[in-house]
């Protein structure tokens, strides 16, 4: 099977958009990323998924904490530019919690101190025990077949 044809087939799970983000030596660090899910609810547990070539893999394992910015529907600029799409920093505001950045007015922030770490193929997941959680309203930047979109009630 060709990694091509295995990514279009997982480019068919429609996901949300998060940035991935943590800080070392007072430097913010984030990326784009959907590669993320729920582990747990006692102890309350996330998992995300980061390249073994990816910076961000040795600030998170640096710094031992990450936090997850789940966005919404009107971020996509924001995602575009943590994914190296549009080089952008205007449209990125960050507030900080437990001197973790997170994206303003996400959806959602999950900040997380790694509880272990795991090598699996050509990525390491980073199991995070949750620290805090920050929540607000409004819809979710989704993505699916390599595009982006909004989410709509049916």
């Amino acid at each position: 099977m060709k990694n091509r044809t295995f990514r279009d087939a997982m480019g068919k799970f429609a996901t949300g958009v998060t940035i991935v983000t943590t800080k070392v030596n007072d430097q913010t660090h984030g990326m784009t990323a959907n590669a993320f899910m729920s582990v747990s609810l006692d102890p309350q547990l996330i998992t995300i998924s980061i390249d073994n070539n990816a910076k961000m893999l040795d600030y998170i394992k640096e710094s031992g904490k990450f936090a997850v910015s789940i966005l919404k529907d009107e971020q996509k600029e924001v995602s575009m530019h943590f994914a190296g799409q549009k080089d952008n920093p205007d449209v990125v505001s960050f507030d900080e919690v437990y001197g973790i950045p997170i994206i303003q007015d996400s959806l959602a922030s999950v900040i997380c101190e790694v509880d272990k770490s795991v090598e699996a193929g050509d990525h390491t997941l980073f199991i995070g025990e949750v620290l805090e959680l920050k929540l607000t309203d409004g819809s979710p930047l989704a993505f699916f077949s390599g595009k982006y979109g909004s989410y709509q009630v049916v």
